[in-house]
């Protein structure tokens, strides 16, 4: 599935955790969790991860989708942004603590490494 929206400010919970996102203003009709995605912004595909759903873990109810782009650490704040999902990798799950969140976010980003060496992203 393909999908665009802008990248908007949030919170910068992300960037704390070491994991910067860009929040987009849409959320695509997919069922919640997290997914490997190739991100498009600026001309550039990049390898991604993406997450809907709510952080369960701060106790928020508010739906979002977000993207984590592997190596970018860019302001992208306005921009108009691509993604193309994958295969979804996991649910949205609840941790009692944000450490917890953070070494599981850890082992997302080894799945989509070890799946982007098979990949191009075509940039």
């Amino acid at each position: 599935m393909r999908f665009e929206g802008r990248v908007k400010q949030h919170m910068g919970r992300g960037t704390r955790l070491g994991f910067p996102t860009a929040n987009l203003d849409k959320i695509p009709p997919i069922d919640t969790g997290v997914y490997l995605a190739v991100a498009g912004v600026a001309g550039k595909k990049m390898p991604a991860l993406a997450f809907k759903g709510t952080a369960q873990t701060f106790n928020e109810d508010t739906e979002m989708f977000e993207i984590y782009i592997l190596d970018f650490k860019q302001d992208i704040y306005g921009e108009q942004m691509s993604v193309e999902l994958f295969d979804k990798i996991r649910g949205v799950i609840k941790f009692e603590h944000r450490e917890e969140l953070v070494e599981q976010m850890k082992k997302d980003e080894a799945v989509a490494r070890e799946f982007f060496k098979q990949y191009n992203t075509g940039s």
